[in-house]
C-alpha cells in the first residue's frame, strides 16, 4: 500500500531553517504530483507548497514564497521542504501528499503522511 512518511521536523527559533523530507513507498513516486500542507491548531490545513512530478513545476503559498523551497529526488523517492526565515506563524503540522496533478486544493491528492510538527519559537 501507499505510504508517505514525513520526518525533519521540530523546535527552531525564528529566522531559522528545517528541511523536511516526506520518503514514499507503494506508488510511481515520479508519475505523482506531490505537495505539502501544513494545519496550526484551531485552523483549517492550508496548501504550502507543490510540484509537479518530473520537478519542473513549482507553486508556493504566498505566506512563504521567497522563503521555502520544494523539491524532490525521483530516484530516492523523496519530497523535501526547505524551510527559511521561519517565524512563529509558521509553527503547524506539515503533511506531505501525493496526486495525480499540483493543485492548490487538499481534495486534489489522494495520499496523506500522518504529518511532522514544525513548532517556530520567538
Amino acid at each position: 500500500q501507499v505510504q508517505l512518511v514525513e520526518s525533519g521536523g521540530g523546535l527552531v527559533q525564528a529566522g531559522g531553517s528545517l528541511r523536511l523530507s516526506c520518503a514514499a513507498s507503494g506508488l510511481t513516486f515520479s508519475s505523482y504530483a506531490m505537495a505539502w500542507f501544513r494545519q496550526a491548531p484551531g485552523k483549517e490545513r492550508e496548501f504550502v507548497a507543490s510540484i509537479s512530478g518530473g520537478g519542473t513545476s513549482a507553486y508556493y503559498a504566498d505566506s512563504v514564497k521567497g522563503r521555502f523551497t520544494i523539491s524532490r529526488d525521483n530516484a530516492k523517492n523523496t519530497l523535501y521542504l526547505q524551510m527559511n526565515s521561519l517565524k512563529p506563524e509558521d509553527t503547524a503540522v506539515y503533511y506531505c501528499a501525493a496526486g495525480p496533478f499540483t493543485n492548490y486544493a487538499r481534495g486534489a491528492y489522494d495520499y496523506w503522511g500522518q504529518g511532522t510538527q514544525v513548532t517556530v519559537s520567538s
